[in-house]
C-alpha cells in the first residue's frame, strides 16, 4: 500500500496542530476561505455520535451493577479504606489518598457509618447492610465518562468521525475497562483523570496562537488539575506527567527557535511561557497533591491499623493510641521482651547450638542459637545491663537512654548476647548473633557484648520506653545492626527466624521495640497511667514520613501472586485475573480485556512503528513517500498518542514489584487513540487544514497575539467533513464498521465473565479459554 497522499491536493496546506509538535504548522499557512456557518453545521453528526456513545457507556457500566452482592477481589482493600475514613481511623496504604477519598465521600453522601470492614472476598453486603451500589456507582460514573472523553480527544484533534468512533469504541466495548469500573477499585479514577489530562492539554495546545488569554490559562490550569488527580490516585500517574511533560518540552524547544514562523521570542517572552507552564503543570498539581494528604491527615485522627507503619512521634498525633497510653520508661536491670517492628517476632534464645557446618559448607561458631520466635515465651526475656557496672549501693532508678551502651542478659540460660565476625546461617555477609557465659562476657569477649541503643528520632539523651521507643541495636565493635527476616531457619533451629548483624545500618527493617517489661509489677509507680495529650507534628514532617513508608512498602511488594502477570503479556491478553466465583451458580468474574479489541490495537501499534521505520529509511535513501503535511500530522498527532502508550507501558519493565493486567489500562486507552488515528492515516485522508484569518478587522488582534509571543494570526481547526469536501469516506466508514463489528462481537462473547452472570456450563467455559485462560468451572 502506498503511503503517498491521494487526490493531487496541494502540499502547501498546513498540518494539524498536535500536542507534541514543536511547531506543527511549520511555515506553510495559506489563507483558506471557508464559510463560518459551515463549521457549525458540519458538527451535528459528531454531537449525535457523542450522545449515543455516552448513553451506551452508561448502560454498559451500570447494567447489573448490584451483582454480585458480595465483596469482590480488591474491594476488600478499597472498601475497607472508605470505612476507615468514615470512622476516622488511621490506616496505611501504598496509594495516595484522592481515589479513596472519593469512595469515602460517596459513603458520606448516603449516610454510611463505616461499620463494615470488607474483611473477606465473598462477605455479603446485604446481610451487613452496606450501600455497596453507591460505592460502585462512583467508579462506574467515571468509567462511563472516560468513553466520551476519548471521543472528544479525537474530535478536538481534528480526526474524522469514523476515527473518533473507533477510538472511543475500543474503550466503550472493552471488557477490562468495564469490569474494573463496576467495582470499588481505583483504576476508573486513574484512567478518567489520565484521559482528561490528555484532552485538556490538546485544548490548551490549540490556544497556542493566543497565549496568556483567558482560555489559554483555563486549559493550562485544567491540565494541571487533571494531572494532580492522576498522581493523587496512584503513583503510576507519573507516567501521564511524563507524556505531557515530553510534549511541553518539545513545545518550549520550538518557542526558543529564533527562526520560528511566528517570529523570534525575546528571552523575556520565552521566560513568561516557561514560568506559566511550570506554574500550571508542576506547581498547581503539586499543591493539589499536597492538599489531599492534608485532608487525609485531618480526617484520620484516631488510632488504627496503620499505626505500626509509622513512627512513635507520628502515632502520638492520634487519639486513642495504645502505644502512647501504655508506654513505660525502662530502667537498667529491667527484664524486657524485644520485638521486631516488621515481622513481629521476639528476640529469642534457647540452649541448642548452631550446627558445625551449614548446607553450603560454611562453618559456624557452634554457639548458642539466637533466633526470632513469633510467640511470647520466657525464652524471650532479656535483662538490660549497663556497660559499666553501677556501685552496689546505687543500682536502682537509672533510666536507660538513647545512645547508651548496654548489655543484654538472657535470663533463662544466664548468657549474654553477642555478635562477632562469623557469617550468619543464611547471609554470608552478615554477622552471627549468639550468646556467651558471664565469664567470657566479663573477660575476653567483653567488647563483643556491647551494643549501642539508637532510638529513632530521638533528640539527645531521650528516655528509652516500652512500645513508643523504636530503636536499632548496633553492635559497638563492628557497627552492624540486629536484624531479622521472614525466611525460617532449618529444622535444627525449629523453623524459627534468623537473627543476624546487618551491615546496612540505615535499613528501616532494622527497627525493634520493647513489647513488655515482665519484671515490672502491676502496682509499681511506673505502671500508673497518666493522661497523655495529643501532640502536634508539622504537616511536612508527617507527609515525608508517610512518603518514605509508602515507597518502602511499594518496593517490597515482590512476593508472587497466582494471578500476577508480566508486561510482555498485557498487549496480547495472555492471562487475566479471577475476581470472584460462586460455586452454586457457576458464576464468575474474570478480569480480561476484550481479546479482539486488544489484538487489533496491539497490531496497529506495530504498524505505526513499521511505518515510522519505513519512512525514516526511505528518507535516508532520498525517497519521499509522504508529503510534508501528512508526515507532520502523522508524527505530531498520532506520534503523541503513541508516546502516551509507550510512557504508560514501557516503564513497567523496570519494576520488580507485583504487576497485574489492570496496570495496562491507561496504555490501552492510548493504544485506542493510536488505532483511530492510524485508521484515518491508512485511508489517506487529508490532514486537518488551518484557516489563517487575514481580514483587516483582525489586524489589532493579530498584532496583540504576536506581541504576546504567539503566531502571526488567529487560526481555527477546520472540521474533518469540511476539509474533506466532496471526497468519499465510504472506505473509511467500511473499515470502521468492520473493526467495531469484531470488537462488539468479542465484548459480547466474554460478557458473562465481565458481569458475573449468567453462569456458564463447562463447555461454554472451555470455549472462552482462548489462550488457556485459567477460568473456573471448566469441568
Amino acid at each position: 500500500m502506498s503511503t503517498r497522499q491521494k487526490g493531487g491536493q496541494s502540499t502547501k496546506k498546513a498540518a494539524t496542530p498536535s500536542p507534541t509538535s514543536v511547531d506543527a504548522v511549520k511555515d506553510d499557512f495559506q489563507p483558506l476561505q471557508y464559510p463560518a456557518k459551515s463549521a457549525t453545521s458540519s458538527e451535528w453528526d459528531y454531537k449525535l455520535a457523542l450522545f449515543i456513545i455516552t448513553a451506551i457507556a452508561f448502560v454498559t457500566r451500570f447494567w447489573g451493577i448490584n451483582h454480585p452482592n458480595e465483596v469482590v477481589f480488591d474491594e476488600v482493600h478499597f472498601g475497607k479504606f472508605a470505612s476507615y475514613y468514615l470512622q476516622r481511623t488511621y490506616f496505611f496504604d501504598v496509594h495516595p489518598p484522592f481515589g479513596k477519598l472519593l469512595f469515602a465521600l460517596m459513603g458520606w453522601f448516603v449516610g454510611y457509618d463505616g461499620h463494615f470492614h470488607f474483611d473477606n472476598i465473598g462477605d455479603s453486603y446485604i446481610k451487613n447492610n452496606v450501600p455497596y451500589v453507591a460505592f460502585r456507582a462512583m467508579p462506574a460514573l467515571l468509567g462511563a465518562l472516560t468513553v466520551p472523553t476519548v471521543f472528544l480527544i479525537m474530535w478536538e484533534s481534528g480526526y474524522t468521525l469514523p476515527a473518533a468512533i473507533v477510538a472511543s469504541g475500543l474503550v466503550l466495548f472493552d471488557n477490562a475497562h468495564i469490569g474494573q469500573t463496576r467495582l470499588i477499585l481505583l483504576d476508573a479514577t486513574l484512567v478518567f483523570a489520565m484521559s482528561v489530562s490528555v484532552l485538556s492539554y490538546v485544548r490548551f495546545y490549540k490556544m497556542r496562537h493566543d497565549p496568556f488569554g483567558r482560555k489559554w490559562w483555563k486549559w493550562l490550569l485544567l491540565t494541571g488539575v487533571a494531572l494532580s488527580c492522576v498522581i493523587s490516585t496512584k503513583y503510576v500517574g507519573v507516567f501521564t506527567f511524563l507524556t505531557i511533560g515530553s510534549a511541553v518540552a518539545l513545545d518550549l524547544w520550538g518557542l526558543l527557535d529564533i527562526n520560528r514562523k511566528g517570529g523570534a521570542l525575546s528571552l523575556r517572552q520565552f521566560g513568561k511561557h516557561f514560568a506559566a507552564r511550570v506554574t500550571g503543570l508542576i506547581v498547581v498539581p503539586f499543591i493539589f497533591y499536597l492538599f489531599w494528604f492534608q485532608v487525609h491527615f485531618a480526617i484520620l485522627n484516631r488510632s488504627g491499623p496503620g499505626n505500626d507503619f509509622m513512627s512513635p512521634e507520628f502515632q502520638e498525633t492520634l487519639s486513642d493510641n495504645i502505644m502512647t497510653a501504655n508506654s513505660i520508661g525502662i530502667d537498667y536491670f529491667d527484664s524486657i521482651t524485644l520485638r521486631h517492628k516488621e515481622t513481629k517476632t521476639y528476640l529469642h534464645s534457647h540452649p541448642d547450638k548452631y550446627p558445625l557446618r551449614y548446607e553450603d559448607g560454611r562453618v559456624s561458631s557452634q554457639g548458642q542459637q539466637v533466633t526470632g520466635y513469633p510467640f511470647n515465651d520466657t525464652n524471650n526475656h532479656w535483662q538490660v545491663l549497663p556497660a559499666t557496672p553501677f556501685p552496689e549501693d546505687n543500682l536502682s532508678g537509672h533510666r536507660v537512654k538513647s545512645g547508651d551502651l548496654i548489655k543484654l542478659r538472657h535470663l533463662v540460660t544466664d548468657t549474654y548476647l553477642l555478635s562477632h565476625d562469623v557469617a550468619s546461617p543464611y547471609y554470608p555477609t552478615n554477622q552471627e548473633f549468639t550468646t556467651v557465659s558471664l565469664e567470657l562476657a566479663d573477660g575476653d569477649r567483653y567488647n563483643d557484648t556491647l551494643f549501642e541503643l539508637r532510638i529513632e528520632g530521638a533528640k539527645g539523651k531521650s528516655d528509652f520506653k516500652s512500645l513508643s521507643s523504636h530503636f536499632k541495636l548496633i553492635h559497638n565493635p563492628t557497627k552492624v545492626a540486629m536484624w531479622t527476616h521472614t525466611k525460617p531457619l532449618p529444622e535444627w533451629a525449629f523453623k524459627q527466624a534468623e537473627i543476624n548483624g546487618n551491615k546496612n545500618v540505615q535499613q528501616t527493617s532494622n527497627i525493634w521495640y520493647v513489647d513488655e517489661i515482665p519484671s515490672l509489677s502491676a502496682d509499681s509507680e511506673r505502671s500508673k497511667k497518666e493522661p497523655r495529650k495529643i501532640k502536634h507534628v508539622p504537616f511536612f514532617k508527617k507527609y515525608f514520613e508517610l512518603q518514605r513508608a509508602i515507597f518502602h512498602h511499594n518496593n517490597a511488594l515482590t512476593s508472587s501472586h497466582p494471578y500476577s502477570s508480566q508486561p510482555i503479556q498485557w498487549p496480547f491478553v495472555l492471562r487475566g485475573i479471577s475476581f470472584w466465583t460462586q460455586n452454586d451458580t457457576r458464576q464468575q468474574i474474570y478480569f480480561l480485556g476484550n481479546p479482539v479489541g486488544w489484538w487489533i490495537a496491539s497490531s496497529v501499534l506495530a504498524v505505526f512503528a513499521g511505518i515510522v521505520g519505513a519512512d525514516q529509511l526511505s528518507q535516508r535513501r532520498g525517497v519521499d513517500s509522504l508529503d510534508e503535511r501528512t508526515r507532520s500530522r502523522f508524527y505530531n498527532s498520532t506520534g503523541f498518542f503513541f508516546l502516551a502508550w509507550a510512557a504508560h507501558y514501557l516503564p513497567f519493565y523496570l519494576m520488580g514489584r507485583q504487576l497485574f493486567l489492570h496496570h495496562y489500562l491507561p496504555a490501552h486507552l492510548a493504544s485506542a487513540l493510536v488505532t483511530g488515528a492510524l485508521l484515518e492515516f491508512i485511508f489517506n485522508l487529508d490532514p486537518v487544514a488551518l484557516e489563517e484569518n487575514v481580514d483587516a478587522k483582525m489586524a489589532g488582534k493579530v498584532a496583540n497575539s504576536t506581541k504576546k509571543g504567539g503566531g502571526p494570526g488567529t487560526k481555527r481547526v477546520v472540521p474533518a467533513r469540511e476539509r474533506m469536501g466532496g471526497n468519499s469516506m465510504l472506505a473509511l466508514w467500511g473499515a470502521a464498521g468492520v473493526v467495531m463489528t469484531l470488537v462488539v462481537g468479542g465484548w459480547y462473547f466474554f460478557l458473562p465473565l465481565t458481569y458475573g452472570k449468567p453462569g456458564l456450563s463447562a463447555a461454554e467455559v472451555v470455549r472462552r479459554k482462548w489462550l488457556g485462560y485459567d477460568l473456573h468451572f471448566a469441568k
